[in-house]
């Protein structure tokens, strides 16, 4: 004879304002098995994987089938839930304060070995499917198989925040269970740019760790691509702003010099670029004078000087006459009509023309 109860007359056992799924566990009756519906809060995750870590998905053992027995079950949740929403007013009407979480656990816990019992006065035979990891107890009803061992699913819950995670994907560390969002704030590589976890794809570059799209120049900020990158006082920059800000300039164009090169005058010049500042051709002897900072062949260089024999047009590099505002080879300081060399300095100037005193006789008598 099934048992039959009065659900007008007062409970005989104080029932708590639990969520419904808490009551009852997927349960199985002698000669045929019943489902009853197990409500239960969802969240939704989205997992990006890191290289060498995957998220794991807890393995959930399939219910049972449902069978005409339920229509008696079914009658039963009706009234339960309809006597937990009577005790739930109740009580925030009428309660002065509210358990804490241990009292909140430890009556679930004696409400649900009640209603077990009750279950088996009424011919309902409850099977284990093995004990929770966390709390210890048989597992009756739902159960979830991960990092090796099964769990009651609102026992699985992340080791760090605590939160549930039931069939949701999780991250496995040390043989502990944790939710996405732990998992990569907690261990995760960080990027050396943005500080954030590196979820996806990382890049290691100056011992640091970067988002892809993260690492690029300090100067232009453009990503880098094939070419790579120059560190420089620990930055990096792309192989153009590198060689513009840091590289040495050359001494003729002033553009960066980047492969052969000379060096003279305390800097660094293109082979192309290190010419006469005035008639800009190389030096092809290996030898050139500074004037004013600015490399010059050696008859540029005495022009500019005012050291170009007068007569001749050449340099003048030993001993000099100067006369008339000029300088002169002692050689070729001659007089102009019988090229006399005046070597003791003697002579008479006309029309800027040097003479010895018996031609400028016989040329200008008086």
């Amino acid at each position: 004879m099934p048992y039959w109860r009065n659900w007008n007359a007062p409970p005989f056992r104080t029932v708590m304002n639990i969520p419904t799924q808490l009551l009852l566990p997927w349960i199985n009756i002698p000669e045929r098995r019943v489902t009853l519906t197990r409500l239960r809060r969802s969240f939704l995750f989205r997992i990006t994987q890191v290289p060498c870590r995957e998220a794991q998905e807890p393995k959930v053992s399939p219910p049972p089938s449902k069978t005409s027995a339920a229509a008696q079950l079914d009658e039963l949740m009706a009234h339960l839930t309809e006597m937990q929403a009577k005790v739930a007013v109740r009580a925030d009407a009428g309660k002065k304060h509210l358990p804490d979480k241990q009292d909140h656990k430890a009556s679930l816990d004696s409400m649900l070995g009640g209603l077990e019992q009750e279950l088996q006065d009424l011919g309902i035979a409850t099977v284990p499917k093995g004990h929770c990891a966390s709390c210890q107890k048989p597992i009756a009803g739902k159960v979830i198989h991960a990092l090796g061992q099964s769990w009651h699913p609102e026992h699985f819950v992340c080791t760090h925040c605590k939160e549930e995670i039931g069939s949701s994907p999780f991250f496995e560390r040390n043989g502990l269970a944790y939710c996405p969002n732990d998992y990569h704030q907690l261990f995760s590589p960080r990027c050396a740019y943005c500080a954030a976890p590196i979820l996806d794809k990382v890049l290691t570059a100056m011992n640091q760790t970067w988002h892809p799209e993260h690492f690029f120049c300090s100067h232009c900020g453009e990503v880098f691509g094939a070419e790579g990158f120059h560190e420089k006082d620990k930055k990096p920059y792309c192989r153009k702003d590198f060689l513009a800000m840091f590289s040495p300039k050359c001494g003729g164009c002033n553009r960066p010099v980047l492969e052969n090169y000379l060096s003279a005058m305390d800097t660094v010049w293109h082979p192309e670029c290190f010419v006469c500042g005035d008639c800009f051709t190389s030096f092809s002897t290996g030898s050139f004078f500074e004037l004013d900072g600015r490399p010059f062949c050696e008859l540029h260089y005495h022009h500019r000087r005012g050291t170009l024999c007068h007569g001749c047009g050449q340099p003048i590099t030993g001993r000099c006459i100067s006369a008339m505002g000029h300088k002169f080879h002692p050689e070729h300081f001659v007089c102009a009509f019988c090229l006399t060399q005046l070597s003791k300095g003697i002579f008479r100037e006309q029309n800027d023309k040097t003479y010895c005193q018996p031609c400028f006789n016989k040329l200008f008598p008086l």
